[in-house]
């Protein structure tokens, strides 16, 4: 988990170092993906890194805020998901809801130019995660570096629901310059894992 944190950080470096042409052919724009769909129905497979761009744009961020929040979330959520799952899991997760929170955003805006970037999808994706996986067990309270003390379950996931509530009212309202569809897509995308795929934690109890 903290080897993804560093690696989506020496991304964002690269970024600046490099500037804008670096990350242009890895942000995820929409119109350009729903042509490549279209190519590919018609055997054209031309423009098919289009789709890698799914999961690549959440390798990027927009600038520093945008990284270190992104990350300050992707490491309370991914902490707990790593403890009670496995490091594995938390590479399934990411890239599952990455690629969902992308989709979405696609689907939502299929005419949009404007290219995407950003972990917010899969941040979403982990909270849903959590949120999944705490309705289906009893889990123990986690204890989540800095938070000094732990916290109860119920507590944590309803950090996951807020936050959905504020972009779903985002996305109602207009709101420009903040992906709506991607956080939904990843958070759909962490609860159907949490949910019905992961594996029971040792550590958890069956309601």
């Amino acid at each position: 988990m903290f080897a993804l944190i560093v690696f989506i950080a020496v991304i964002y470096v690269l970024q600046v170092l490099l500037g804008e042409g670096f990350e242009d052919r890895f942000m995820a724009v929409p119109a350009d993906v729903v042509a490549a769909l279209h190519s590919l129905r018609l055997g054209d497979f031309t423009d098919a890194g289009s789709l890698f761009t799914l999961f690549s744009a959440a390798l990027l961020h927009g600038d520093v805020g945008h990284l270190l929040g992104n990350m300050l979330y992707l490491w309370i959520f991914a902490a707990v998901a790593a403890e009670l799952l496995g490091h594995r899991w938390v590479m399934i997760v990411f890239i599952f809801t990455a690629i969902c929170g992308s989709a979405c955003h696609v689907a939502l805006n299929p005419e949009e130019t404007i290219p995407m970037l950003g972990a917010s999808g899969a941040v979403m994706g982990f909270e849903g995660l959590y949120l999944g996986m705490v309705v289906r067990w009893h889990l123990p309270n986690p204890h989540v570096w800095p938070i000094a003390r732990p916290i109860p379950p119920a507590n944590l996931a309803a950090v996951g629901v807020v936050g959905l509530l504020f972009d779903f009212s985002g996305y109602l309202e207009g709101f420009q310059g903040v992906a709506y569809g991607a956080h939904l897509g990843g958070f759909i995308g962490g609860i159907v894992l949490g949910a019905a795929v992961v594996p029971m934690p040792r550590v958890a109890l069956p309601r």
